[in-house]
């Protein structure tokens, strides 16, 4: 991450945090917790999971902003959703909203919000928001979207996963990314969006299923 991109994304960081206080009490730099998330976010077990993938969250977020209550508390959700990331343990979403649950009441946001920004980092295990849960759909919507990248960026992502997991078998690999697969497929709708549904579930769905016919039938490049 160069000068720049660390600007920009602590100016991000601050304009959701802004939008998020309830009053202007004096409280510690926010720049603070931004500094320490991005530490997080640039740890090296990551490969997929890593700044990259917060902008771009971040930057889908304010193509579907219009579709959330609060899109400045869906920005803090992605800011944490995974802050606490170790390919080999599963409870990287529940100790990420902890995290949360931690700072942002010290950071001066309300109970209240907090535990809307909470629910959602938790809601990112399951991707499937409730009906009429309009943040909800916006950052599962947003986290997803990588399903519909175009080929080149597809594959670099499927890459980047395999490359987190490096440490699982590749016969284990390919069985547990294909259920993975598999259950994206079953579901009616990858996406909840208007958008989403519109612009990134036809390509998503046509990622998927080639990757999953890859992987029946290719043998894994890191094997």
């Amino acid at each position: 991450m160069d000068d720049l991109q660390e600007r920009e994304l602590r100016s991000r960081w601050l304009s959701a945090f802004l939008g998020s206080r309830d009053d202007d009490s004096c409280v510690p730099s926010p720049y603070r917790y931004a500094d320490e998330l991005l530490r997080r976010w640039q740890e090296p077990q990551r490969r997929y999971h890593t700044v990259a993938h917060l902008v771009a969250v971040l930057d889908r977020i304010d193509v579907l902003e219009e579709y959330a209550d609060d899109p400045d508390l869906v920005r803090l959700a992605a800011w944490f959703h995974d802050a606490v990331y170790l390919p080999d343990r599963s409870t990287n979403e529940e100790r990420s909203a902890r995290l949360a649950e931690r700072a942002l009441p010290e950071a001066g946001i309300s109970a209240e919000k907090t535990a809307e920004v909470a629910r959602l980092v938790r809601l990112t295990v399951s991707h499937d928001p409730a009906p009429g849960d309009r943040n909800g759909e916006v950052l599962c919507d947003a986290d997803l979207a990588i399903l519909a990248a175009p080929p080149s960026a597809y594959a670099a992502y499927t890459a980047e996963v395999r490359e987190e997991y490096h440490f699982v078998p590749s016969d284990a690999f390919r069985a547990g990314r294909s259920a993975i697969l598999r259950q994206l497929l079953d579901l009616p709708q990858l996406f909840r969006t208007p958008y989403g549904r519109t612009e990134w579930e036809p390509t998503a769905r046509y990622n998927l299923a080639a990757e999953l016919e890859m992987l029946s039938t290719a043998e894994d490049p890191a094997s």
